[in-house]
């Protein structure tokens, strides 16, 4: 294990040598919190700047806890004034007070007016490091503003323009400005119609305009069309990677644990989030098998039914997950909110009657070849295809309700859906069986 001293001096060669700051945190990896700090204490402030704001916000929380004020200062006023609140919203209340006491009359009041915004909005993920003009100047003094100021923005690749009272009216990018004549007015060849958000706005919809028009950064304005900020595309980019990352840990049933890293969660609280959706397999599991005790007769009596309740049961619970996973993908994307929504679930329906269709005549097939019994293909096959059909309209029908309640349908994935179709299944399985005993015996 390499000691701090050692990793100090070689992540100083690394960033001199041009290396990104995110390429050289495996070198921290041995580092416990304490030794961690130590090097932030040791590193210039620059240096320490750039390392700090490529980690984990957990990970920057704990390390701000120990370091000096001094030290915890210097970094978060070198840190870009987004990242620097994101980190500030890990804290605890009275920490955070405490940090914001540190800082500048000029940071703090950056930072008020991001922090007043939900992390997981427009707001909380904007910078206040934008460039914008006034429309009424030339292009080559546009320019030379750009010169002055470029090194403080967060980009420079988009160049808003507002007028008096700071409401925008229109953008241009950095080669429009060098495209255009000397003397050229910026209201002349600016675009006026700018793609923007709200303050207020989540950041799933943001992501989703962001990835509509493929821009840069889009500018965040209030309710009279004032820009406060701009949000850039690498933040956009870790919104999409928290949101997917979510919604996995959701179809599975185990939802992640706030401010902690997925290594690093305590068993207790891992267990405290898995725990309850595995509750509801077992008691499914437990509602499957009292189904399968009250057709016990029909089983002892035709026994070669039991042989086809693994298969009955899979392809619904297969089919139900493909339906509600592609739903609430769709939803996720918006690609669902741009259409009917009742058509694409009668749509669906179609899609799991056809399905069901042939699956339950391969299975008909199959059962009656291997056993003989052309009444047996008949009660599977058309099971199969119930099956099918039920766990379709169960795997749509549920997020779709859910989702109309304003309750998030990434939860009915996983164990809570497969439970519904595992019960629908035996049922609908047995149901035939039973009617058909006197055939199949």
């Amino acid at each position: 294990m390499m000691s701090v001293e050692h990793i100090f001096l070689q992540i100083s060669r690394e960033l001199k040598a041009g290396t990104h700051p995110g390429d050289l945190l495996d070198l921290l990896a041995e580092l416990n919190v304490e030794q961690k700090t130590a090097l932030m204490q040791r590193m210039s402030e620059s240096d320490a700047a750039l390392i700090f704001q490529e980690m984990e916000d957990f990970e920057q929380a704990e390390i701000l806890r120990l370091l000096s004020d001094d030290r915890a200062k210097a970094i978060l006023s070198a840190m870009p004034a987004d990242d620097a609140v994101d980190l500030i919203g890990e804290l605890t209340p009275t920490e955070a007070q405490e940090i914001l006491e540190l800082i500048g009359d000029e940071d703090q009041a950056d930072y008020g007016d991001l922090l007043k915004y939900p992390e997981d909005s427009a707001g909380g993920l904007m910078t206040t490091e934008y460039l914008a003009l006034p429309s009424d100047i030339p292009v080559e003094e546009a320019i030379q503003r750009l010169r002055e100021i470029a090194s403080e923005a967060e980009t420079i690749y988009y160049v808003f323009v507002v007028d008096e009272q700071g409401r925008l009216i229109g953008v241009l990018s950095l080669r429009d400005l060098i495209a255009a004549n000397d003397g050229t007015l910026l209201k002349n060849i600016m675009r006026r119609n700018v793609i923007s958000v709200n303050a207020t706005l989540d950041q799933e919809e943001v992501a989703r305009i962001v990835s509509k028009y493929d821009l840069l950064a889009v500018p965040v304005v209030d309710d009279d069309d004032r820009l406060l900020g701009i949000v850039t595309v690498d933040d956009i980019i870790d919104v999409l990677e928290q949101e997917a990352t979510e919604d996995i840990y959701r179809f599975a049933g185990a939802i992640e644990v706030e401010g902690i890293g997925l290594t690093d969660a305590p068993v207790v609280k891992v267990v405290k989030m898995r725990l309850p959706w595995l509750i509801i397999a077992m008691l499914g599991g437990i509602l499957s098998g009292s189904v399968i005790g009250v057709y016990r007769s029909t089983l002892e009596t035709i026994v070669v039914l039991a042989v086809f309740i693994p298969v009955i049961m899979g392809m619904g619970g297969n089919v139900g997950t493909q339906s509600s996973t592609i739903f609430v993908r769709g939803l996720a994307t918006g690609e669902i909110n741009k259409v009917d929504v009742w058509s694409y679930f009668f749509r669906e329906i179609r899609v799991g009657l056809s399905m069901g269709i042939i699956c339950g005549g391969l299975i008909s097939l199959t059962a009656f070849f291997w056993q003989g019994n052309p009444y047996l293909g008949f009660v599977v096959g058309l099971s199969m295809l119930a099956t099918i059909c039920v766990a379709t309209l169960i795997g749509t029908l549920v997020p779709l309700l859910l989702n109309m309640a304003h309750i998030d349908p990434a939860i009915t994935a996983g164990p809570f859906v497969t439970t519904i179709k595992d019960v629908t299944g035996l049922l609908i399985y047995f149901t035939f069986a039973s009617f058909f005993i006197s055939r199949l015996s």
